[in-house]
């Protein structure tokens, strides 16, 4: 698709690099076909730091919003004329809302994603929780468990620049953060709560060492789906949360910000991102 700019409808889209594997352009049609918007699309393009400001520059009053992926949460902020207090606390957008008055506001759906996925699933509150991994999708899980855990975070990482890094997101926040070694990482399983925000396979070594009575796991990968480490959480009788569900419930209120609606059809979204990913 080369067009940036049209003379009707209402356009978005998501952007990273790569994308192809993106189910966002799933989702936020299934949308716009249940709540009857039958002039808005929404597409995926591949775009890296370099070429973000010239494609953000391209773009005219047609384009509602950007959901933005890996790499750009951060590289989009100096572009932005906005930018909400939970994006703020991250420092990671991945949500635009192009204004009528031709503002460019970022936001970040994945912190209030995480909590309400978490709600989902009757995980309001727990005393302690684990991280493993330290990247970009680790601080806003941590900014979310600032909101559900009551007590100490461990986050387990490959290297010291990580280390120090989460702690100083854990200042931030708020969160009495302590940081151990990637080598540590079966410790993390015996949690309450464990939210893996690794690549996939990085987890698979630790599937072995779930524990008997484990509690809940939100892996947010979702393809391939279920991981190693889920679908032996779930062999062990333990509460899984995925992918899908962070990503269903993080576009349900970007649907709802770049639209306008009140409230998103999460029911339809999700069902066709699990048509989709059964069919890959």
């Amino acid at each position: 698709m080369q067009h940036r700019a049209s003379e009707t409808g209402h356009h978005a889209a998501v952007l990273g690099s790569p994308i192809a594997h993106s189910l966002s352009p799933v989702l936020h049609r299934a949308a716009y076909a249940e709540l009857g918007l039958d002039d808005w699309s929404y597409e995926r393009f591949e775009v890296d730091e370099e070429a973000l400001p010239g494609f953000v520059a391209e773009l005219d009053g047609s384009w509602a919003g950007l959901s933005l992926t890996m790499p750009l949460k951060r590289a989009i902020i100096p572009l932005l004329d906005e930018v909400s207090e939970t994006a703020a606390a991250v420092e990671a957008v991945n949500t635009v809302v192009f204004r009528e008055d031709g503002r460019r506001v970022g936001d970040n759906t994945d912190i209030p994603g995480m909590i309400a996925a978490l709600r989902e699933r009757d995980v309001e509150e727990v005393e302690s929780a684990a991280i493993l991994g330290a990247g970009a999708t680790a601080s806003s899980a941590l900014a979310a468990l600032a909101r559900v855990c009551t007590g100490r975070v461990t986050v387990y990482v490959r290297s010291e620049a990580r280390a120090a890094e989460m702690r100083g997101w854990g200042d931030r926040l708020g969160v009495d953060v302590r940081v151990a070694a990637w080598d540590d990482a079966a410790e993390a399983l015996t949690e309450p709560l464990v939210i893996a925000t690794t690549p996939a396979g990085t987890t698979d070594a630790l599937a072995d060492a779930v524990p008997e009575r484990p509690g809940t796991l939100f892996d947010v990968l979702y393809d391939p789906w279920p991981t190693a480490l889920a679908a032996a959480w779930s062999d062990h009788g333990g509460r899984i949360i995925g992918g899908l569900d962070l990503l269903v419930h993080q576009a349900v209120l970007q649907v709802e910000q770049m639209t306008g609606v009140r409230k998103a059809p999460l029911v339809a979204m999700r069902a066709a991102g699990e048509t989709a990913l059964a069919v890959r």
